[in-house]
C-alpha cells in the first residue's frame, strides 16, 4: 500500500506534534520543585510588544523553592513583574531593583489535585487532537482508495495501521499523565 502511505506519515506527524504539545503544556504546571521553564510561557509587555520572558531576562533557579529572574534591560523590572503575577501561576515575585525572586509556596494538597485535574484536562486534549487527526486520514483513505480505485484490503491495512499508532500515541500521552501525576503528589 506505498500509495497510502504519506496519509499515515501525515498522521504520524500531527499525533507527534500533539504529543509535543502536551509536553510543553505540561512543562507550565508547576509541580513540587523550581523550575525555569516555569517561566516559559510568560510573555512581557516590552515597548510595545508581548516577548517571551527568557528573551529579556535570565531565568534560573538557584534552590527547589526558589526562582530568580535577572533582566537584561533593568527598565522593564516593573513590567517582568506585572506579566508574572498576571500569569495565572499563583506566583508572587519580589524586586530588589537588580534581581526578581519568586519564591515557591510549598503546595497544598488541594492545589496539588488542582493541578492534577490541570494536567488531565490537556492530556485529554492531546487524546482528542490524536483521534481527530485518526478520524480525518481515515477519512483522507477512503476517499483516496475510492478515487484511485484501490483495493479495499490496501484500505484495510492502512486503516489498521493508523489503528496501531493512534493507539501508540494516546498510550503515550497516559505515560506522560502518570509522570506529570507523579511529580505533582509527591511531597
Amino acid at each position: 500500500m506505498p500509495e497510502l502511505q504519506p496519509f499515515i506519515d501525515q498522521a504520524k506527524e500531527q499525533m507527534e506534534d500533539a504529543k509535543s504539545f502536551l509536553k510543553r503544556e505540561l512543562k507550565h504546571i508547576r509541580a513540587g520543585k523550581a523550575s525555569p521553564q516555569l517561566l516559559d510561557g510568560v510573555k512581557v509587555d516590552y515597548y510595545g510588544t508581548q516577548t517571551p520572558l527568557n528573551q529579556l531576562a535570565n531565568v534560573a533557579a538557584p534552590d527547589p523553592r526558589l526562582i530568580t529572574v535577572e533582566p537584561f534591560d533593568k527598565s522593564s523590572m516593573k513590567n517582568i513583574e506585572k506579566a508574572i503575577m498576571a500569569s495565572g501561576l499563583g506566583l508572587n515575585p519580589n524586586n530588589d531593583g537588580t534581581l526578581i525572586r519568586i519564591p515557591l509556596p510549598v503546595l497544598s494538597e488541594e492545589r496539588r489535585q488542582e493541578l492534577a485535574k490541570v494536567a488531565k484536562e490537556k492530556a485529554e486534549e492531546a487524546r482528542i487532537s490524536i483521534r481527530n487527526t485518526r478520524r480525518d486520514i481515515k477519512d483522507e483513505i477512503k476517499k483516496e482508495v475510492k478515487d484511485q480505485s484501490l483495493p479495499e484490503d490496501s484500505r484495510y491495512a492502512a486503516e489498521e495501521e493508523l489503528q496501531n499508532l493512534t493507539d501508540s500515541h494516546i498510550s503515550e500521552v497516559d505515560k506522560m499523565l502518570k509522570d506529570k501525576e507523579d511529580e505533582i503528589m509527591t511531597v
